[in-house]
């Protein structure tokens, strides 16, 4: 996180019956234009930080663009006075590469939803492949340890209370990579854009887990990053669990502790 993702107020705290004024640090959220060869594809409303793996990893999850390779360099753009404008990410493509017509489009994206409606389920569907043939396994004894360590890596939430978290492991419990935002997708975003920058997309043989719940845009990013499991602290969406039973996706919610359920793609849980 860099210096923006924490803003400070100054706000009247009651406790015990008595107001005092204090200080209060809140979760920084600032706009981010996405701009794709020049040309405006998004603007979210995110916490800054990570903001190059955070437009690499939405045109991904969004299949704005196919592959990471399709991208010359991502810098921040030049404000009017010539200084960066740090709401404004360019990703410049390689020769050759384009973004599909159906995908050129200008959205108003907020914290807390994705591109809802911008395109229909089927096309998700159709544009994401399965990930029925991955057979990774992971153990329920290990599964319920992921949200304690999630929860301990979260440094911005410990001073905000605000964020929300995703959080890429190995099947082993190793936590690979944690990115914090005040939207849930951007989080995920943030997590496949590293994933892409490390070069390890598709992200066969691992586990995706987030802080909130799991509605149809977190289980399409999952699909389209390649990742088969899913975990989340809070509740699933009927759609969210629609998709990740048609391409084989293991998927769990209201993993709390030792309780958790399993809505999806068990046989990959050992020990359930």
């Amino acid at each position: 996180m860099n210096g923006r993702s924490v803003a400070r107020r100054r706000i009247v705290a009651l406790r015990d019956g008595t107001a005092r004024p204090r200080s209060d640090e809140l979760a920084g959220e600032e706009p981010l234009e996405i701009r794709v060869g020049g040309e405006a594809v998004a603007v979210t409303m995110r916490t800054p930080g990570n903001d190059f793996e955070l437009a690499l990893g939405f045109c991904l999850s969004e299949g704005i663009l196919a592959a990471s390779e399709q991208v010359e360099s991502i810098r921040y753009c030049t404000g009017p006075q010539g200084a960066g404008d740090y709401n404004v990410v360019e990703l410049a493509l390689r020769s050759g590469a384009t973004v599909p017509e159906a995908q050129r489009r200008r959205t108003y994206t907020t914290s807390s939803c994705g591109l809802c409606g911008t395109a229909s389920i089927e096309a998700v569907r159709k544009q994401a492949p399965p990930v029925d043939g991955d057979d990774a396994r992971l153990a329920v004894t290990t599964l319920v340890g992921m949200p304690a360590t999630l929860r301990a890596a979260q440094r911005t939430f410990d001073r905000t209370g605000g964020l929300h978290a995703a959080g890429l492991f190995t099947t082993d419990g190793t936590l690979r990579c944690l990115r914090e935002d005040v939207g849930r997708h951007n989080a995920v975003d943030k997590v496949v854009g590293w994933a892409a920058t490390e070069r390890l997309l598709p992200l066969r043989g691992h586990a995706l887990l987030v802080s909130g719940r799991v509605a149809f845009e977190i289980a399409q990013k999952a699909l389209l990053a390649g990742i088969p499991i899913v975990a989340a602290v809070s509740a699933p969406s009927s759609l969210a669990v629609d998709l990740a039973a048609e391409s084989g996706m293991t998927l769990v919610g209201f993993l709390r502790g030792p309780e958790l359920n399993v809505y999806t793609g068990g046989r990959r849980l050992e020990g359930l």
